[in-house]
């Protein structure tokens, strides 16, 4: 069925042109750069926990700076395995979508370290 004009004046789609386009798709250019952007993610959160612990250390230790230092370590590592076996997963031509529970967990372990990476600036 070839794009034309509706008695109502709207447009009917092209379906042939969509799966055209689908089949001209190389699987590997997206896949790759969601990969890198996962690795660029998890570079930035592992900056913002090597930071954390620095200011622990310079600012030295109170009970406040350890329990936020505590909560950033394994915050930091729910990511990096979240972020890791998510770049597992992009190695086929067509990767699986991200599920909605990892894209809340990967959402909520970053503004954890945002919001514990702006208690240790207190």
């Amino acid at each position: 069925m070839a794009e034309g004009k509706r008695t109502d004046g709207t447009r009917t789609p092209d379906r042939n042109r969509s799966r055209n386009q689908d089949r001209n798709r190389d699987p590997g250019l997206q896949p790759e750069r969601t990969r890198l952007a996962w690795r660029r993610t998890t570079l930035a959160c592992a900056v913002a926990a090597s930071l954390a612990g620095r200011q622990t250390l310079h600012n030295g230790i109170d009970p406040v700076a350890l329990v936020v230092l505590a909560l950033v370590v394994p915050t930091w590592l729910a990511f990096l395995a979240l972020a890791h076996r998510r770049i597992r997963t992009m190695n086929v031509p067509r990767p699986p979508v991200l599920s909605p529970r990892a894209a809340v967990a990967a959402v909520a372990c970053t503004l954890a370290l945002a919001v514990l990476g702006a208690a240790m600036l207190r």
